[in-house]
């Protein structure tokens, strides 16, 4: 399934990317620092939702409270749970 997500405080607007299960694949970042999104995109490519998570939650950027790849582990996270049911507290 494909799943877009709305980024918050960075440069990148949108993230594009499959989950199929809890698999991440084919991720496209809109806007942003395009080398290092497509090298991140590359390097993460197959993952599992909790993998991504684990190396990328709560990286920041300068100042940022969040960073693009933050956003990303955010952005697995809630596709995972908005596709298999998770409550909405765990979302």
């Amino acid at each position: 399934m494909r799943y877009t997500y709305k980024t918050q405080v960075v440069c990148a607007q949108v993230i594009r990317f499959d989950i199929d299960g809890d698999v991440i694949s084919n991720i496209e970042f809109l806007g942003g620092c395009n080398g290092n999104l497509k090298a991140i995109a590359k390097l993460v490519d197959g993952w599992t939702v909790d993998k991504i998570e684990s190396y990328l939650r709560g990286n920041t950027c300068g100042s940022r409270p969040t960073s693009c790849a933050d956003q990303l582990a955010r952005a697995v996270r809630t596709a995972y749970n908005e596709t298999h049911g998770a409550p909405a507290e765990a979302r």
